[in-house]
């Protein structure tokens, strides 16, 4: 290429005006424009071959599938890395230059452009999230009323049937007014268990169609959700050198705070991806409960662990083992061998 040409363009993504920094290979400013959201693909398409980056958010990976398709080479920097490249004032056009800056370092880590499939699943998994949530607010909401008028119910689904009852029944003490509120309430509760129950459905069939999620639910604690979520949410594991560099993308490792080399270790960090390290820890609670209750062999090193600490740090340990066991599984084409050896 020549000195005049091209080689990398940032974008700053918006909803309708995108601001464009474009680069030589040296760094020095090829051109800054501001585009529309119909002027976008046509101005790229006339560009050379070139390295487009944006910052990962959620329009992200639909601009970088179709630059792609265009033959450019897309990167997708998390937000949180471009920040310290932004220079003075916050603004649209110091944004594409930072994230021009930020790509051109040999060193920043970038996330993969996610397949429309991936996409979509990643839609199914937030869908399912959110009625589930409706359906705790509305469970909880019918209690807290009821509970106002003396009917005191036990807390979970399974208590449900109590209230059902009391609603049906008309020698109840309850006022009609109250009655009639609590059986809208449980239409809507009993429409909210179809709609979970349809979008389960869809994830257990979602989960045995790909390789990896079958390959993971070979492991004890992880199920089709966690697998199905690990596809969905999680670049390629062979982009993580080793398995405690998933593991700290998950946020299941602590916090470092070491200079003048002496090594601190915090308390685990909150960052990384929340989706995979909650499930994976839910995971490994349950495999835990099943270690207390069951004398199941080969769980040396996790009951050792019950005796010395609570039971959720014991979690968070067992989920980061999990971590690494799953990257190096998914990395290496095995399934999950009982890794008696590691454990004892």
């Amino acid at each position: 290429a020549s000195m005049s040409e091209v080689t990398i363009i940032g974008v700053d993504l918006a909803k309708r005006v995108f601001q464009l920094h474009g680069a030589h290979a040296d760094g020095s400013v090829a051109f800054r424009k501001k585009l529309s959201r119909g002027q976008l693909i046509a101005f790229v398409a006339q560009q050379p071959k070139c390295l487009i980056a944006m910052e990962a958010c959620a329009t992200a990976h639909g601009w970088g599938r179709a630059f792609e398709a265009l033959g450019h080479d897309v990167r997708l920097i998390p937000p949180s890395y471009v920040k310290p490249f932004v220079k003075r004032q916050k603004n649209d056009v110091a944004d594409a230059e930072a994230i021009v800056e930020a790509a051109m370092r040999p060193t920043m880590r970038f996330v993969v452009v996610k397949t429309e499939d991936q996409q979509a699943r990643a839609m199914l998994f937030r869908t399912r999230q959110m009625f589930g949530g409706q359906r705790t607010q509305m469970i909880n909401a019918l209690r807290g009323h009821l509970a106002e008028h003396g009917l005191v119910a036990a807390r979970g689904p399974a208590h449900l049937k109590q209230l059902v009852d009391a609603l049906a029944d008309n020698d109840t003490m309850l006022h009609i007014e109250v009655r009639e509120l609590g059986r809208m309430y449980l239409e809507q509760i009993e429409e909210m268990n179809a709609r979970v129950a349809e979008l389960d459905a869809k994830m257990r069939s979602a989960a045995k169609k790909a390789d990896l999620v079958r390959r993971a639910q070979t492991m004890p604690g992880v199920g089709p959700v966690t697998a199905l979520a690990i596809e969905t949410f999680a670049p390629d594991l062979t982009t993580f050198k080793r398995g405690r560099d998933f593991a700290a993308w998950l946020g299941l490792v602590p916090k470092q705070h070491s200079t003048g080399g002496k090594a601190r270790l915090g308390k685990t960090s909150k960052m990384g991806q929340r989706d995979i390290r909650t499930l994976l820890v839910s995971g490994a609670m349950a495999v835990l409960q099943a270690v207390e209750r069951f004398n199941t062999p080969n769980n040396g090193w996790l009951k050792r662990l019950l005796t010395r600490k609570p039971r959720m740090v014991a979690a968070i340990a067992l989920a980061n083992k999990m971590a690494r066991g799953l990257w190096a599984m998914i990395t290496k084409h095995e399934d999950y061998r009982n890794p008696a050896a590691t454990m004892a």
